[in-house]
């Protein structure tokens, strides 16, 4: 079936380049042009439309309140902001707004490559519904004591940089949307960025403190119903199977970049969670209690009460958010490496082991743990004969705990 996609400019100039420059596409794609945001909307009520590309700067309604209409009446729509950065409030707005940002001029090879990347995730979640609810997410809950820190560090008199980003980095969620931001141009940084304290640099404490303050880029969990422990067992375990990516990583000798990419895909590879949790509570108590009746794992209860599993609704939110495809990967197939159609050493083969291998050492749910390893896929790669090698260095980068 045809990608039906929108795209919205003022300029009837830059409309008639973009029918130009993407006739190649006419094949694949049923595409709509519009030259007002109303227009638009009209439109949208009358056709299924999968993505929708608009310009920030227009007369009447802006790119930004057409963009959060969108969201509003059609949240499975991929919305993506297609602007310049002469004015950084607009920047600002689409931040809430758009799922990504590219830079005009955009040439037809990355404004084609980022729609096909929508393609191609939709066969990760094939109920609307499933899209509509993850698509709607602009930001994710934060864990309560570090969304009190980062917001005391930013309003404090002399704040620090390297602070802010040491706070961030050891959150699930602000790491999350602040890769998001560096890694889909909203400020113009478009580029391969794994590490949360980098992205805080290239970002700029100026910035950092109008999104945080002004724009609300970051949230406090609520419960809502759920343990009272839950969160900071989240947080643990994120951070440890991160610690424990980056250890397998290396004992494996993979390249720089496939180290990186294992630890931040570490950190983020139960972001789906938060999803679930903020999203869908009385699901989670639902399988929470499944899991312990039956003993089946964690994802088989949230396929079976929900549809999907938190592996797959974090990849689909990480992707149409623009992170890089090593960790959208490694976070979609963490639990079925198999799955993944590569066989070698990726950031995905460190996540995988060092998630099960965080339970061997620390213990938890009988439903979690070694059980679930993936032996078939680590053979493959010849690996099986290393987990008690990588458990003996991922327990030493824990600190022996």
């Amino acid at each position: 079936m045809a990608l039906e996609v929108l795209f919205v400019d003022d300029d009837p100039n830059v409309l008639q380049a973009l029918r130009r420059m993407l006739r190649p596409m006419r094949m694949e794609w049923t595409m709509h042009f519009c030259s007002e945001a109303r227009e638009a909307l009209e439109l949208l009520a009358q056709e299924a439309v999968d993505v929708v590309v608009s310009d920030m700067r227009m007369p009447g309604i802006d790119g930004a309140q057409f963009l959060l209409e969108v969201r509003k009446r059609h949240p499975d729509i991929i919305r993506i902001a297609l602007s310049g950065y002469s004015e950084q409030d607009l920047v600002l707005c689409a931040v809430r707004a758009a799922h990504q940002y590219l830079a005009k001029p955009c040439d037809a090879e990355k404004l084609r490559s980022t729609i096909e990347r929508v393609k191609s995730l939709r066969t990760l979640l094939d109920e609307k519904p499933l899209r509509a609810l993850v698509s709607s997410v602009d930001t994710l809950p934060s864990l309560p004591a570090l969304y009190q820190k980062i917001m005391e560090e930013l309003e404090s008199e002399d704040p620090s940089i390297k602070r802010v980003g040491e706070i961030i980095a050891r959150d699930v969620a602000m790491t999350a949307k602040i890769l998001q931001l560096v890694n889909s141009a909203f400020f113009g940084l478009s580029r391969h960025v794994s590490s949360p304290e980098q992205a805080v640099v290239l970002l700029g404490l100026n910035i950092i403190k109008t999104l945080v303050i002004s724009t609300q880029i970051f949230t406090e969990f609520q419960a809502r119903g759920l343990p009272p422990d839950r969160m900071d067992r989240l947080w643990t375990h994120s951070l440890n199977t991160a610690v424990c990516a980056k250890t397998v990583a290396q004992q494996a000798g993979a390249d720089p970049i496939i180290v990186d990419d294992a630890f931040m895909a570490g950190m983020l590879h139960d972001v789906g969670k938060l999803v679930l949790w903020q999203a869908l509570p009385d699901q989670v108590a639902e399988v929470d209690q499944r899991c312990e009746a039956t003993g089946e794992p964690e994802w088989k209860s949230e396929h079976a009460l929900v549809g999907t599993t938190h592996a797959e609704l974090g990849a689909y939110l990480l992707g149409v958010w623009g992170l890089p495809d090593n960790i959208v990967e490694a976070v979609a197939f963490h639990h079925f490496p198999g799955r993944c159609p590569h066989r070698e050493f990726i950031a995905l083969t460190a996540v995988h082991a060092a998630d099960v291998l965080t339970y061997a050492i620390h213990g938890g749910p009988p439903y979690q743990g070694p059980n679930l390893v993936d032996a078939a896929y680590l053979d493959q790669l010849q690996c099986l004969s290393r987990l008690k090698e990588w458990k003996s260095a991922c327990s030493d980068a824990l600190g022996g705990q």
